[in-house]
């Protein structure tokens, strides 16, 4: 049986679609991430391949475990009553989110694909100096 972290993939976002895409502003102590899904090559966003969600992680420095920023589900994708891929609302896999820290530390991200799974990036984070 494989260990949860083995099913974790990770690769240069630039070429692999599924890799979340970290851009970091700071401003005022406040840390500002959006985090997206084909920012290079774009992801299917169909019925049938999707994804699903995007959560994102704050391990300060010197800590022990990382900090839950956010996760966001995207449910729109193309199905209607009239069957698979005939609505007109699609959720592209983008989500922007705000927290303050103290710390440095690492942001880690995961999105998850219904067809490829699990999918890993991380950025770190330095504080700002005025």
């Amino acid at each position: 049986m494989k260990e949860f972290e083995q099913l974790l993939q990770k690769a240069d976002w630039k070429k692999e679609k599924h890799v979340p895409v970290l851009e970091v502003k700071q401003k005022d102590g406040l840390v500002q991430v959006e985090a997206s899904v084909g920012k290079e090559i774009a992801h299917p966003n169909t019925t049938a391949h999707y994804i699903a969600a995007i959560e994102l992680y704050f391990l300060p420095e010197g800590e022990k475990f990382p900090y839950l920023v956010g996760r966001h589900d995207f449910a729109a994708h193309g199905a209607s009553t009239d069957g698979p891929d005939t609505s007109t609302v699609y959720t592209e896999p983008r989500v922007v989110a705000v927290f303050r820290t103290e710390k440095p530390g690492t942001l880690y991200a995961q999105s998850y694909c219904n067809i490829h799974g699990v999918w890993v990036n991380k950025e770190k984070i330095e504080m700002q100096t005025r």
